[in-house]
């Protein structure tokens, strides 16, 4: 059994290497090992191999979604991404995160898996939010709820994830929302 001391050094030390650049091509089991201070059947006892040890490592740096208020679509949707501004205001999440989808074709499981945990369960609390804005009157019921959170959620991932220096202002979050919505409200 790997003690929680030990499993948190070999988080830490891979999220301090893929910080320092080191793609998952370059990351051994031993070279984790031996940088996180413990034995490699240690790691091996945990993770059988690279794959599911990132996967542990991705989701170390998810939390809880937000609560929503529930009452304005336009406020949990500003809500839901605040949390992703920071979140790509984080340097640890954004480098895992490029790291990881740098690697996509040579790992598809570790992303389908990461996909299945963490971006299903976001992706449904847009599209929840949304669909009751449609129920509510506040949008249009002809669009497509998935083509709209994609619309709502996108410029701030491709901010976060693609762009390394690319400003996320506080403002940002509303300022997404108020443009996709003056889109779809009805006429």
């Amino acid at each position: 059994m790997i003690s929680d001391e030990q499993l948190t050094a070999v988080v830490e030390t891979v999220l301090r290497l893929l910080e320092e650049g080191v793609t998952l091509g370059e990351l051994s089991m031993e070279r984790i090992a031996r940088e996180a201070g413990v034995g490699k059947a240690t790691v091996y006892r945990r993770w059988p191999g690279k794959e599911a040890l990132m996967l542990d490592v991705m989701r170390s740096l998810e939390h809880a979604g937000p609560e929503l208020a529930g009452k304005s679509v336009r406020d949990d949707l500003v809500t839901l991404l605040e949390t992703l501004r920071r979140r790509g205001l984080a340097k640890r999440s954004s480098a895992v995160l490029r790291t990881a989808l740098a690697q996509i074709k040579a790992h598809p499981e570790l992303w389908q898996e990461y996909h299945e945990k963490v971006v299903k369960g976001r992706r449904e609390a847009v599209h929840a939010v949304l669909r009751r804005g449609v129920a509510a009157g506040e949008i249009r019921p002809d669009l497509d709820v998935e083509l709209m959170g994609d619309l709502i959620v996108s410029p701030m991932l491709s901010r976060a994830m693609f762009h390394e220096r690319a400003e996320l202002p506080e403002d940002l979050p509303g300022k997404i929302v108020d443009a996709v919505l003056e889109g779809v409200r009805p006429r």
